[in-house]
């Protein structure tokens, strides 16, 4: 059993606590948020995440998730602090480190020589971090001697987390104190049982690799998405593209689903901050700036297409959206595809009826009143001129069709996500625009 504090209850910071502490670890979560530490405290989850709520409620229940505003307290008597504290991206693309080095400034003034602590970056940040929190806590009174900094990036994927952390498929440690390593052994041993691998490395190829792990993924889905526009100006099927690709074990069937972009908290951020890292150092990583101008592109994809059923002209309709989180199993609306499209609508006069299973509440939050939010899906779709997919939810996948088709004023339907065969829609007589594929007229 390790005792374990964990700065930051965010996404990573919360859902890291609860694994830790579900494995048989004493954890201990801060936050400056005093209502949000209220709410844990009270055993109230504050982020959508599935199979979280459960873990949350039993270690808390149980005394091995604790919460704190306090960092003096939070870390008393702790030998591993996590920073699990958010790095935006700035004006120019660079990752934010103010609150990683606020935080490493304060942690420099209560350190002591009497009590060892490894503290591990867990965010997602540039290469050099972990020096520049050395040097930051070394500067505000630490001791060289009583803590090292490791980097130990996290590879969750909103949607399944969980499963992600209590079964990784690899874990990077990033570290140059033997006693750090072996202290990261132990604790990871138990989530790596069957045999997955932890790879040791130095710190600064440690941060790199997460940076380029999101940035090849985030690639992976804009050459589809650019195949599919290739397929749809050369007659071809993007489907069957992408099983006869998928089917290359060295490319792989994962992320080749063509879309409307991607979005969320990490690819948009980490493309960005590796694409400035690099030009920090005189590099110019062309592929990667493709990327975000190619996606940037993809997201408004559907808009055209729209203006071209109605004839160039949709001030006064109204459409009704499927889908607002960036992905499906999450709340998160951060960069999400979905957003881009209410705004081009709203800037072009039309109206917006929305539903999505989890994320209406963040959403609500963003736009007030400017768009009407539903309490179902097929209640978005009274009244609308078309419906369009924005969000791949399986509740989306198996519709009703005769009741939609009583509900919409045009049997039309934009999908950004692919969701319906092609022969399906032919059956029902709908106006169908998928990504990569025939429009069914």
């Amino acid at each position: 059993m390790k005792k374990i504090a964990v700065v930051g209850t965010g996404y990573v910071g919360l859902v890291s606590g609860t694994c830790f502490a579900e494995a048989g670890n004493n954890v201990c979560c801060i936050d400056i948020d005093v209502q949000k530490v209220d709410k844990l405290k009270s055993g109230q989850i504050t982020i959508y995440e599935p199979g979280l709520e459960k873990l949350f409620k039993r270690n808390v229940s149980e005394g091995r998730l604790t919460f704190t505003t306090n960092l003096e307290e939070g870390i008393k008597g702790r030998e591993i602090i996590f920073l699990a504290l958010p790095t935006p991206p700035g004006e120019d693309g660079s990752a934010d480190l103010k609150y990683i080095l606020s935080v490493a400034a304060e942690l420099g003034k209560l350190l002591n020589e009497d009590d060892f602590k490894v503290i591990v970056d867990k965010s997602t940040v540039p290469v050099g971090t972990a020096d520049l929190v050395r040097k930051t806590i070394i500067e505000n009174g630490a001791s060289p001697d009583c803590f090292d900094i490791v980097s130990n990036p996290e590879f969750l994927r909103e949607g399944v987390a969980v499963d992600d952390f209590m079964k990784p498929d690899r874990v990077v440690i990033g570290y140059s104190n033997e006693k750090s390593k072996t202290i990261m052994g132990e604790l990871y041993a138990p989530f790596v049982r069957q045999g997955n691998p932890v790879y040791y490395m130095d710190e600064r190829s440690a941060e790199l690799t997460k940076y380029a792990a999101n940035s090849f993924l985030a690639t992976k889905i804009t050459f589809i998405n650019e195949i599919a526009r290739l397929c749809e100006i050369l007659g071809a099927d993007v489907d069957m593209v992408r099983f006869g690709i998928g089917s290359d074990d060295r490319i792989g069937k994962r992320f080749l689903f063509p879309g409307i972009g991607y979005g969320g908290s990490c690819f948009p951020k980490d493309v960005k901050a590796l694409v400035k890292s690099a030009s920090d150092v005189d590099y110019n990583f062309e592929i990667l700036k493709a990327v975000m101008n190619v996606n940037a592109e993809q997201k408004t994809i559907l808009i055209p297409r729209i203006l071209g059923y109605f004839d160039g002209n949709i001030s006064g309709r109204t459409f009704a959206i499927w889908g607002l989180a960036f992905k499906p199993n999450t709340d998160d609306i951060r960069e999400a595809p979905a957003l881009e499209i209410i705004d081009d609508l709203l800037s072009k006069g039309a109206n917006v009826v929305a539903y999505d299973p989890e994320a209406m509440e963040n959403v609500k939050n963003l736009y007030g009143d400017k768009i009407k939010l539903s309490n179902n899906q097929y209640e978005a779709l009274d009244g609308a001129d078309a419906l369009i997919i924005a969000t791949e939810w399986n509740e989306f996948r198996t519709p009703d069709f005769d009741k939609m088709t009583s509900l919409l004023k045009n049997q039309a339907i934009f999908d950004g996500r692919n969701l319906y065969a092609l022969d399906t829609m032919r059956k029902l007589n709908y106006y169908y625009s998928s990504i990569g594929r025939e429009i069914i007229k």
